[in-house]
């Protein structure tokens, strides 16, 4: 007889927070374990070396599963929710748009809206002020993703994309209305190819990257699908990232300081080459624990093609495997002291044999996050940029709530003081 994990006997009941479910039956039951989520037979699995075979040796027997369905509604058959074939095309195609020379295209882009940000926030030290820095981040890396995308049309599509501000919540009445977007951006589009000028931009890259087999442009809805995500997954992943970091900052002032210290000595406006963000370590520790705490993609989910094994446990074809970063990344007999912020735990010198899949804030595999190395970008060279001037006071004494949606997000706006460091 076939061995199967252990598991709860009760269901899970979405009334509860998966998050905090699956958090309780992880720690009761170690790294796999099985449960009805959904009404859908589930293996939750929280094991570095069983994840790997899921996500990278054996991927191909695994499918994007149940947490794709919201997303799908929202984005459609892009580069996250497609399979098979056409992912492996589009995949190939997107790629284009995130070259080491695209890529170096985009950092004024990041530094000229962080530049006005520092800007709005030194204003309000000065007043004595509170920002909103949960609404601030988001706008500013909106403003990012959307000219990094549609470059010298932001001006006439950036009004259409307010929704990210007026609605906080990712439910089908925003669904519906984010869908609607994808007619402006094909109006764009078809604007510029109709005067010949697809433009320097993500949008013109795609509109002239070919299909390596066909030679073929992508079709107007492929066309669209892509561009919306790459809008929603540019933003709310860096967004919600920067967002956490800055709470975790306000917590831990002598980060902040050391931070400054060193990159105090260089004048971030004249960086032009992301390469050179190597020579910062500590910042890039700082953002490595943020995403170890916070990863932005909290949960990810597969589901078995056909039968497989897990270790010891056989894993009959049409299960759902439950992977969640958040989970893995704090796990204790992986991490030491896994609930303390310690961008230290990421010095080189310290890592050891770590597995490399104990941290996979970007998921792992084929299927990793394609705008990984961009995110990044924005992330370090936002808190360069800014935490060498600035450090922010968190007004309230309560515990953030998580907001585990699509994006592991914080429930309330960050309300903080900012202050010069200068």
């Amino acid at each position: 007889m076939s061995k199967m994990p252990p598991g709860p006997a009760e269901t899970y009941d979405p009334k509860e927070k998966l998050i905090e479910w699956l958090d309780r039956y992880t720690k009761q039951y170690g790294a796999i374990f099985k449960a009805s989520i959904y009404g859908t037979d589930a293996y939750v699995v929280s094991d570095p070396a069983l994840v790997e075979h899921v996500l990278r040796r054996n991927w191909r027997n695994y499918k994007k599963g149940q947490a794709i369905k919201r997303i799908a509604f929202l984005l459609g058959n892009g580069l996250m929710v497609s399979e098979g074939e056409l992912w492996k095309r589009q995949r190939q195609i997107v790629q284009q748009a995130f070259s080491k020379s695209s890529l170096k295209q985009l950092v004024p882009i990041v530094i000229g809206a962080n530049a006005r940000l520092k800007s709005k926030w030194l204003g309000a030290a000065d007043r004595r002020e509170s920002v909103n820095v949960t609404h601030d981040i988001s706008q500013t890396i909106l403003e990012i993703v959307l000219k990094s995308i549609f470059g010298d049309d932001y001006e006439k599509i950036a009004p259409h994309f307010e929704i990210f501000d007026e609605e906080s919540g990712r439910h089908l009445q925003f669904a519906q209305a984010f869908r609607g977007l994808g007619q402006h951006v094909l109006t764009i589009a078809r604007d510029r190819m109709g005067r010949g000028e697809a433009g320097a931009d993500i949008m013109g890259l795609l509109l002239c990257a070919r299909d390596p087999e066909t030679a073929q442009p992508m079709a107007d809805a492929l066309f669209v699908n892509e561009i919306l995500t790459l809008v929603v997954a540019g933003h709310e992943t860096t967004a919600s990232t920067l967002n956490w970091t800055w709470y975790l900052l306000s917590q831990h002032a002598e980060v902040g300081a050391r931070m400054a210290a060193e990159i105090s000595q260089f004048d971030v406006t004249n960086l032009t080459d992301p390469v050179d963000l190597k020579l910062f370590p500590y910042t890039q520790r700082v953002i490595e624990e943020a995403l170890r705490l916070y990863p932005p993609g909290w949960l990810m989910t597969r589901c078995a093609l056909a039968d497989d094994w897990l270790g010891e446990y056989f894993v009959p074809a049409g299960t759902e495997i439950y992977i969640s970063p958040y989970l893995i990344q704090r796990r204790p007999d992986l991490w030491e002291a896994p609930e303390n912020f310690d961008p230290d735990r990421f010095d080189n010198a310290l890592i050891g044999d770590r597995h490399v899949l104990k941290m996979l804030p970007f998921s792992a595999g084929p299927r990793n996050c394609i705008g990984e190395a961009f995110a990044r970008i924005e992330m370090q060279l936002h808190l360069m940029l800014l935490v060498p001037w600035i450090k922010l006071s968190y007004l309230s004494s309560i515990r953030p709530e998580l907001a585990a949606e699509v994006n592991l997000r914080s429930k309330q706006d960050f309300m903080m003081v900012p202050e010069r460091r200068l």
